[in-house]
C-alpha cells in the first residue's frame, strides 16, 4: 500500500504536552556517504585509524557495549554483509560527508527550538540558531571544518537555514509540545534479540495515541523506495510496540529538501510480521559472527562507500577478522529522552549509532 503523501500542516495524530527534553546517509546509502536521497541528522562515525589497525586490536582494548541492531546496522547487513562487519565489529572510521555533517546540524538546530517555550519557536529565531551551533560544533570537533572550505562556508549555512524554514512550511511547533525528542531505546524482542535506535521526536495526542517522526534533510523517495524509506520507523515502532504495549498510530517521515512528508500508520499484524523479519536477520548476524564470513556484496550502493581499499571486490584486502563478543543480554529495556543542544551540552556528533 502506498503511503499517503503530505504538505502543509501537521496532520493525522496531533501532540499536546511534555518534551522531556541517533544514522544515516543520504537514501540508500550508508550512514556518512552521500547520493541522491536523504540526510538524517544525529551520530556520525569518525575517529580511529584508516589502515585498518582497529580491527587488528591493541594492547588496550576498549570496553564496549553487547552488539544489537539498530536500523542503520540492520540495512548494512542486508545492504552488503562485508559493510556490517566493518562498522558494528571492526569499527573502522568512516570521515563524514558535508551533506551528513548539515544534516547533524538541521537535526540539532530543531532540538534546541523544541527545548524552548512553544512561543519561542517561530521561524526567526530558530534560524538564528544554525550559525551558533555550527561554531559550537566545529570547536569541539575541528576536523568538521575541514569539509566544509571558508569559501563555501557562507552557502552551505544558508542552504541549512533554508531547509528549516521549510519545516516551517510542514508544521507550526508553535501548536506542539513533543512527549520526547532524541529518545534512545534499548530493548529485546522476540527470542533475546537486541535492538538500539534513537528516534528523532515522538509526540502523543491527548487521546493517547503516538506518533513517530524522523527528519529528512534530502528528497523524499520515489514510489518504488517509499516502503525502503519506511523501514527504519517500522523499526521504530516495534521497538516502541513492544516496550509500552502501543502500536504508533502513526510514522512519519518529514522531507525538508522537497518539502513534503511521508506518513504511514502501521498494524499490529505487520509489526509482529516486521519483528519476525528482524528476528531472522539477527540469527544471520549471529552465524556470521561465529563463522567470521561476511562476504562482500556489490550493488549501486559501492560508489559510496567508504572501504572500497578494504573490499576484495575493489581489489583490497580484508584485516583480519577479531572477532566479536559473545551477545549477553541485558534483560532491561529502556528509553532516555534528552535535548543536548537546548541544554547547552555536547553535540551527538561523534558517536556511533548501534552495535
Amino acid at each position: 500500500m502506498t503511503a499517503p503523501r503530505q504538505g502543509g500542516d501537521v496532520t493525522g495524530v496531533a501532540a499536546t504536552e511534555g518534551c522531556p527534553a541517533e544514522g544515516t546517509a543520504e537514501g540508500d546509502a550508508p550512514n556518512g556517504a552521500v547520493c541522491q536521497g536523504d540526510v538524517s541528522g544525529g551520530p556520525l562515525p569518525m575517529g580511529e585509524p584508516t589502515d585498518g589497525s582497529a580491527a587488528r586490536g591493541s594492547e588496550s582494548p576498549r570496553v564496549r557495549r553487547p552488539l544489537a541492531l539498530s536500523p542503520s546496522r540492520a540495512s548494512d547487513f542486508k545492504t552488503c554483509p562485508l559493510l556490517y562487519r566493518y562498522r558494528a565489529i571492526d569499527r573502522l572510521p568512516e570521515t563524514p560527508s558535508a551533506p551528513a555533517v548539515r544534516g547533524t546540524l538541521v537535526h540539532s538546530t530543531l532540538e534546541r527550538m523544541f527545548g524552548r517555550p512553544a512561543p519561542e519557536r517561530t521561524p526567526d529565531r530558530t534560524v538564528a540558531d544554525v550559525e551558533p551551533l555550527w561554531e559550537q560544533m566545529s570547536n569541539e570537533y575541528p576536523q568538521l571544518a575541514d569539509l566544509v572550505p571558508a569559501e563555501d562556508l557562507p552557502g552551505w549555512l544558508t542552504s541549512a537555514r533554508d531547509l528549516i524554514r521549510t519545516y516551517f512550511s510542514l508544521e507550526d511547533p508553535r501548536r506542539f509540545t513533543p512527549e520526547a525528542c532524541e529518545l534512545a531505546i534499548e530493548i529485546d524482542v522476540g527470542d533475546g534479540v537486541p535492538l538500539r535506535g534513537f528516534v528523532d521526536r515522538l509526540d502523543r495526542a491527548t487521546t493517547g495515541q503516538l506518533r513517530v517522526v524522523d527528519y529528512k534533510t534530502g528528497r523524499s523517495p520515489g514510489p518504488d523506495f517509499e516502503a525502503k524509506a519506511l523501514y527504519q520507523l517500522k523499526f521504530y515502532a516495534l521497538m516502541i510496540f513492544r516496550m509500552r504495549g502501543v502500536i504508533p498510530a502513526q510514522l512519519k517521515l518529514i522531507y525538508l529538501a522537497d518539502a513534503l512528508s511521508l506518513t504511514y500508520s502501521p498494524s499490529e499484524a505487520e509489526l509482529v510480521a516486521f519483528e519476525s523479519g528482524v528476528t531472522a536477520l539477527w540469527e544471520a548476524i549471529i552465524r556470521a559472527r561465529r563463522s567470521g564470513d561476511f562476504p562482500p556484496r556489490q550493488s549501486r550502493m559501492c560508489q559510496w562507500c567508504s572501504y572500497q581499499a578494504f573490499c576484495p571486490e575493489f581489489g583490497g584486502t580484508a584485516p583480519p577478522y577479531p572477532g566479536a563478543p559473545e551477545y549477553e543480554p541485558a534483560g532491561v529495556a529502556s528509553e532516555t529522552a534528552t535535548v543536548t543542544a537546548a541544554a547547552g551540552g555536547g553535540l551527538p556528533v561523534l558517536a556511533v549509532e548501534g552495535g
